[in-house]
């Protein structure tokens, strides 16, 4: 099974690349190598292979959480199926991974949400948008610190919150708070949700 994220950047228009652009590249840079494994297009798209599927949704958050921690936000859709055109280029790739994706990404507008998942099992897809749709009734409303909280401690999943408040700059107190006000346990609940349901599922 295969996952790619097709994605743009909401807000891109009133902020200028370069206070976003080359940070967005270094976090791709952690899940693989460009153009191979990831792309930005036209400006503010791109689309993103995540190696294991079971990841695919602490990806997501990590783009949204840097994106709103700079104060604009991402429309992404996670698309599960196989590849089975590969090219030396992401975007040039095929096959129902990357079908499911676009699919889901021109849907996102209309359907009023900004992150989807779409694959071959509609029950499985059923299930976790609308998980995920009450996720993003906190997640779409993170501030910058609360953004920048959620970012770096998915990305230090073994910091303690003292550690993590180092990396902040604000003592342990502070990092609990903004713990909770981004709803970063249930955040993972949602994820734990996730994985679980996609190790039972043939996609």
């Amino acid at each position: 099974m295969n996952c790619i994220i097709t994605g743009d950047v909401k807000g891109s228009r009133r902020a200028k690349s370069e206070n976003w652009l080359e940070e967005l590249k270094k976090l791709f840079l952690q899940f693989g190598k460009t153009p191979m494994d990831w792309e930005v297009y036209r400006g503010d798209e791109f689309q993103l292979e995540v190696k294991n599927c079971e990841e695919a949704l602490l990806v997501a958050f990590q783009i949204k959480a840097y994106l709103r921690s700079i104060k604009l936000d991402a429309r992404m859709s996670i698309g599960f199926g196989d590849k089975t055109y590969k090219t030396k280029k992401i975007s040039e790739s095929n096959g129902s991974a990357f079908i499911n994706s676009g699919i889901g990404f021109e849907n996102l507008k209309k359907n009023k949400t900004t992150l989807s998942i779409h694959s071959s099992n509609k029950i499985f897809d059923k299930e976790m948008n609308l998980i995920l749709r009450l996720g993003l009734s906190f997640m779409d409303n993170w501030l910058a610190q609360s953004a920048e909280f959620v970012l770096i401690t998915i990305q230090n999943p073994k910091l303690s919150q003292e550690e993590i408040g180092s990396k902040l700059g604000i003592n342990q107190a502070a990092v609990s708070r903004r713990r909770k006000r981004a709803n970063f346990d249930l955040l993972l609940e949602i994820n734990s949700a996730f994985a679980e349901k996609l190790k039972m599922l043939e996609i």
